[in-house]
């Protein structure tokens, strides 16, 4: 039967005029629906989104949805699809993917990531492959993968990282030091001018006896 411009009763074994679906047919599933203040019952082939089909001897029913930023899901407690912007994890719905998963962006969920063993110490500070002979040097250390991800395209985190160190030994055992060229030069020009004011200072001098 149907009461106005809508069908409601559709699919129902027994319909009221104001609250829609009492009862449904075999296999639908029973939802009611609320619209302000008004709810009414339909009956359905699958249950809208943020519901689930749960079947019963008496009646099957669309039940709601536990799981938070769920738009669809298996049962109560197990999501099927996240809303928009969530990564579906195990049944649940993430803004970011734990710990050794990676985000596959088409599906919006996550799988088994790369994953890295710990990092080694950090090696011996050396500069030109030389441990001596420099102020400054640089020292690496590094790790393993462990496990490879599921997808060739899902990138591993960096697995050797450096930074700045001080050389423990300046001077080379044996060896002569040399200079940076920036030094040499500023050496140079100060051995220069002390030669020159050492020579005007003689000049100075021998002109100040004669004029005696």
């Amino acid at each position: 039967a149907n009461y106005g411009p809508n069908p409601i009763c559709k699919g129902c074994l027994s319909c009221s005029k104001d609250n829609g679906c009492i009862r449904c047919q075999h296999k639908l599933f029973f939802f009611l629906r609320r619209e302000g203040m008004r709810q009414y019952g339909e009956c359905l082939h699958s249950c809208p989104s943020g519901y689930y089909g749960l079947r019963t001897p008496d009646m099957n029913r669309c039940s709601r949805c536990r799981i938070e930023n769920c738009d669809s899901c298996f049962s109560r407690d197990f999501c099927t699809k996240c809303k928009s912007g969530f990564y579906l994890h195990r049944g649940r719905c993430f803004r970011g993917c734990p710990t050794g998963f990676a985000a596959l962006e088409e599906l919006m969920e996550c799988v088994e990531g790369c994953e890295v063993g710990q990092w080694s110490e950090w090696g011996t500070c050396s500069r030109n492959n030389k441990t001596c002979g420099f102020k400054w040097g640089l020292e690496t250390r590094t790790r393993q993968i462990v496990k490879k991800p599921a997808k060739d395209t899902i990138p591993c985190p960096t697995i050797a990282e450096s930074r700045r160190c001080k050389m423990a030994l300046r001077h080379c055992p044996g060896g002569k030091w040399r200079r940076p060229a920036k030094m040499k030069d500023k050496k140079k020009k100060k051995k220069n001018l002390m030669e020159r004011a050492q020579k005007q200072h003689s000049i100075f001098l021998a002109t100040d006896k004669t004029s005696q």
